[in-house]
């Protein structure tokens, strides 16, 4: 009923699920709406309380945790001086395509939850897809960059150094090796 000694895994939801859900679907408003009229102090102060739940801890209250595609980008940080965020903008869609297969029935909540996708004669697989597809629809949307070339990162970057310093803490859905790192680096590019 608790879950075990770590938490919940990715997969049985939980109350931190459900206010990680709201905190997404409120990022994703407040954030059009921000870009839309950077002086709408409603739609930026909801923005920063979203932001500041999204780090204080308590989406991760019963559930273990996945920090391998921060990991990645902190090593990319390293070898390249990039900016987090923009980073983590290009890495994830690509990361979220390799543990798809592992991960299927959490995007597929998230893609009904979160970005409100009808389910309505949709496999849990086709849901999946389009969740990865909407945020990657919406990092182009709000400009960020999408690509590694965007950011200014070089083709000559040592992606496999980069791939075999990265210290990976255990996956929650698929533990990667260095191998699928630079997989997931060079798809990035």
């Amino acid at each position: 009923m608790y879950g075990n000694l770590y938490g919940f895994s990715p997969r049985e939801t939980n109350l931190s699920d459900e206010i990680n859900e709201a905190v997404q679907r409120n990022i994703i408003e407040n954030l059009r709406k921000t870009l839309e009229n950077p002086e709408d102090e409603q739609a930026r102060s909801e923005l920063i309380w979203a932001a500041a739940m999204g780090e204080n801890g308590i989406l991760k209250i019963g559930k273990v945790t996945d920090f391998q595609g921060h990991m990645l980008e902190h090593q990319l940080g390293a070898y390249t001086n990039c900016n987090h965020g923009q980073g983590l903008a290009v890495i994830h869609p690509v990361l979220y395509q390799h543990i798809l297969p592992e991960a299927t029935e959490q995007f597929a909540r998230l893609a009904t939850n979160v970005w409100n996708i009808d389910s309505e004669n949709k496999t849990d697989e086709e849901l999946a897809e389009a969740f990865i597809d909407s945020l990657s629809n919406f990092i182009k949307e709000v400009g960020l960059p999408t690509t590694f070339s965007e950011m200014g990162i070089d083709d000559n970057t040592d992606f496999e150094a980069i791939a075999d310093s990265t210290v990976l803490p255990a996956g929650t859905c698929k533990q990667f090796s260095s191998e699928e790192l630079l997989e997931i680096l060079n798809e990035c590019r």
